[in-house]
Order: C-alpha cells, then sequence, then structure tokens
C-alpha cells in the first residue's frame, strides 16, 4: 500500500555520490568566530524532555545526543538549557556548578561518538513563569483578583457585594459574563493560565531583569566553556524572555523597550557579559526571530535592524528562526499550560506539510536571505544559520550556492534518521528514512512526553544497545543503529 503522507514530500530523483557530496557546499568547511567547522551541516536545538526533575543530565539524553553525533554533523546545539538555578521539570539546566559533571559527560559522550568531528554549543535560555490552565471555579474562589477596578467593571447589583458572594456569583456565571466582566490580564488567566511579560514592571524580579540577567546568562556561558562545548547559542528566539524584549510588543518606559534600539539594548548587554567572561576563542553566537508572524509583533525590517546590530557587537553566528509565540497559542485543557507552538506563529516556526503555500519546505528561508543580504552590504560575514523544512541534499545546496546563508539545519530530518548527513556523505542517500513533517515529534514535545519519531520508535525488532524505552515502556527511545 502507498504511504500518501510521502506523496506530499519534496521530490529527489537522485541522491548524490559520494563524489558529488565531498565536492559539495554543504559539506564544506566554514569558520564560525574562531572555530572551524568541519563542514556547513547543522541539528538546531529540539527539546527531548530526557532531563532528571532536577535538569541533570541523565543516560537518556546522553543516548540522544550521541545518536546525533553518530552522524556526525558539523554541529549539533543542545537543546534550551536554563540559566537559573530553579525547578523547571524535565529541562537540563547550567544554573549552578552541580550540573556542571553531568554537561562534562554528554560533551565527551558527543565528541567520542563524532570522532573529534562535531562541534558542540550549548542553547542557554530564560523564560519567565507561566502557570497551567485552571478550573474556572478554583481561580474564582482562590486566584482572582478582587479590587476597585474590577468592582467598576461590574453590574450594579454585583458590585456592592461582599468579596466571598461576589466569587461564587462568578462561579456561577456564564463565559459570556466573564467575557465582559474581567480585565483583559484576568480573562487571559482564566482562559490560558497565567503568564507573565517582560512588560510587568510593577513585579520587581520581572523590573529586575535588565540588572540581573547579563550576570545570570555570562555565568552560565561560562559553565558552558568548562564543561567543554565550543559554544554557546543565546536564546533570543520564540516565546521566551529574550524574545520578549526584542519583540515589538515590548513597551517598557525603563530604556529596555519602545523603539528598536531600546528593545535591543538588553540582548547586546547580554552579550557584552558572556563575551567578557569566556573571552574571544569562545564562540558566541544567537538564535533569534526573522518576524514573530503575529498582530503587533516584530517583522523582518526589526530582524534585518537586530541583527547588523548583532553583527557589529562581535556575534558569531546568527540562527535565524520564525514566530512560536504564546499570544496566538490555541486554548490548552484544564490543568496544561499553553504550548507556543500550536497556533498560526507556531505553525510558520515548524510547518508540516498541510500549511498552506508555498508549502513547508524552505518556508522561512527569505529570511534569512534578507538578513544576510544586509549584513554582507554592510560589511559583515557574519555567517547565518537557515532552518525550516530543510529535507533534501540538493535543497541545502541550493540554498548555499544561491548565497542565502552559510549553514543549513535540519531538525526534525535528523531526528528521523540521525545518520542523515553521513548517509549523503558516503553516497548512501536511497537509505535515508526520510522525514514525513506531520510534527508526531512536536505533538510528543505539547504533552511534555519523551520526543521520538513515529518512522522508528515503535521498531523493537532493529537492535536497542542502550534499551532505553519511554515511560510507558511503548517507545524505544533511541533511533536504531546504522548500517
Amino acid at each position: 500500500m502507498v504511504d500518501r503522507r510521502r506523496l506530499a514530500l519534496l521530490p529527489i530523483e537522485r541522491w548524490p555520490t559520494r563524489e558529488e557530496a565531498t565536492a559539495s557546499r554543504w559539506f564544506s568547511p566554514l569558520e564560525v568566530g574562531r572555530l572551524r567547522l568541519r563542514e556547513r551541516t547543522w541539528i538546531p536545538a529540539m527539546v527531548p524532555w530526557r532531563a532528571s526533575p532536577d535538569g541533570e543530565v541523565t543516560d537518556a539524553v546522553i543516548a540522544w545526543y550521541r545518536r546525533f553525533a553518530e552522524g556526525r554533523p558539523g554541529a549539533i546545539v543542545v537543546e534550551a538549557t536554563g540559566i537559573r538555578d530553579v525547578p523547571s521539570g524535565p529541562l537540563l539546566r547550567v544554573g549552578h556548578d552541580r550540573f556542571l559533571p553531568g554537561l562534562e559527560r554528554l560533551v565527551r559522550a558527543v565528541r567520542e561518538a563524532s570522532n573529534g568531528q562535531t562541534r558542540l554549543f550549548l542553547q542557554i535560555i530564560d523564560f519567565l513563569s507561566i502557570k497551567r490552565r485552571p478550573d474556572p471555579a478554583v481561580f474564582f474562589r482562590r486566584f482572582l483578583k478582587i479590587d476597585d477596578t474590577l468592582r467598576s467593571s461590574l453590574p450594579a447589583e454585583l458590585a456592592h457585594l461582599p468579596e466571598p458572594e461576589l466569587r461564587e456569583a462568578f462561579v456561577v456565571a456564564s463565559p459570556d459574563d466573564h467575557a465582559r466582566w474581567l480585565p483583559a490580564r484576568e480573562l487571559e488567566s482564566l482562559r490560558m493560565g497565567q503568564r507573565e511579560r517582560v512588560t510587568d514592571v510593577h513585579l520587581p524580579h520581572v523590573r529586575e531583569l535588565p540588572r540581573v540577567l547579563p550576570g545570570l546568562f555570562a555565568a552560565a556561558a561560562d559553565r558552558a566553556r568548562r564543561a567543554g562545548f565550543d559554544g554557546v547559542e543565546l536564546h533570543y528566539a520564540h516565546a521566551y524572555t529574550m524574545a520578549s524584549f526584542l519583540s515589538r510588543k515590548n513597551d517598557r518606559a525603563d530604556g529596555y523597550g519602545g523603539d528598536r534600539e531600546g528593545r535591543v539594548r538588553l540582548p547586546l548587554e547580554v552579550h557584552a557579559a558572556v563575551r567578557a567572561a569566556v573571552g574571544l576563542q569562545f564562540t558566541v553566537g544567537a538564535r533569534f526571530l526573522g518576524h514573530e508572524q503575529i498582530e503587533g509583533g516584530s517583522d523582518l525590517d526589526d530582524a534585518r535592524f537586530y541583527a547588523l546590530c548583532f553583527a557589529r557587537a562581535g556575534f558569531d553566528f546568527l540562527s535565524i528562526s520564525k514566530g512560536g509565540k504564546f499570544e496566538d497559542a490555541k486554548q490548552p485543557p484544564i490543568g496544561e499550560a499553553a504550548y507556543p507552538y500550536t497556533g498560526p506563529s507556531g505553525h510558520e516556526c515548524m510547518p508540516t506539510t498541510k500549511i498552506g503555500p508555498p508549502g513547508p519546505f524552505g518556508r522561512n528561508v527569505p529570511l534569512a536571505v534578507a538578513i544576510r543580504a544586509d549584513l554582507r552590504a554592510a560589511g559583515f560575514d557574519t555567517p547565518v544559520v537557515t532552518a525550516g523544512g530543510i529535507a533534501s541534499p540538493w535543497q541545502a545546496e541550493a540554498i548555499l550556492e544561491r548565497g542565502e546563508a552559510d549553514v543549513v539545519a535540519c531538525a526534525r530530518q535528523a531526528l528521523a534518521d540521525p545518520d542523515f548527513f553521513r548517509k549523503i556523505r558516503e553516497g548512501r542517500g536511497e537509505e535515508v528514512r526520510r522525514c514525513l513533517f506531520t510534527n508526531y515529534c512536536e505533538g510528543l514535545d505539547q504533552k511534555h512526553r519523551e520526543v521520538t519519531c513515529q518512522l522508528w520508535d515503535r521498531d523493537h525488532a532493529s537492535p536497542s544497545p542502550d534499551g532505553l524505552r519511554s515511560a510507558d515502556g511503548k517507545r524505544r527511545l533511541v533511533a536504531p543503529p546504522w548500517p
């Protein structure tokens, strides 16, 4: 039976020979800062949900990155790793020296599996608080803020009720009444779960972010250096703290918001602090958005401005993404948190074969094209990394040949087949396990379950030297070995 999902994939009439691959730009070296990549293949950061509840490296984390390293890409960016020493679930952390032994072990595993040929970067991130969507009755009885502002918006028969009675009135009211009576942020907290913003300067810890974050990022980057990583990628993208400072929605009035110069100020100060901590020999780049893809958000013109600022400041590489915002995320079920890749901006970030024209393959490349052109026109040779729907070596080669980017990255295709680059390099492309671009993996990520690929996670007949299984025991956690 024909798998109709494969009919939607980017056609590949033939695969490169070993000689063609060897002579290609994709497999040619590149200087990134003071670091030399053996080739321009790159696996961007993906969160696999394999860390311990305390943010430590586990055997499953080691196995995940070791398997990618066996394909010997030019670089691997390790998942978003928290810079604070605070609980954040099964996400890697680098906010304290106690995380160093695990990170050192991870570096050693990648060096060994790639025979020292793959460079390793740690993506470091800060994020603000987001709460799960509450049960409405619990929200109204425990969390709704009852003050004069709220009472002024209520019908006369409710406005002067004692607080306990007013809370019960909200419990029995209709969703339409809630929409009429509640302030916008309270309504959002009811429908989506409470979410902090960088503009919540009435909160002391948010107001102090510009003072606190440079030191936290610098300390995290220095730990990455001490653990043996080749560099760090500053996470300035998607729904998180640094991207929120860059967003047009950032209207802080303290010099860290408002116009473009204000919005880019903290990202530049973070980079300066990091560079001062790690020195010039350690690679420091950033991943940021070419377009937020939300109403009132930043667009490509903003990204072009930021890119020039970053290049002028000495960033070693710029990795371009798109979307992935909370503002247009779907409403989560009660008891779950909003996920920033469920709305239109998230679909642009990780496009599937069901997305509209021009389709998913290379959909985000035009952002890199415009940014790179501006950099070169201004005399900067900062490498630009593009990603998003990269599915073919010919596609990657054409991007490089046209000068649209300097590095072409694959996330989902590398997850489907961690040996993708190695198979192309050896002229064995017909053996590639091709990603279907249906985002089965992203669906697991939404549920905070161990991320795997539908093309191999139920293959229990193939060897599994590590023996790792998902929490329910149904899925293998590491792709089958090759050859």
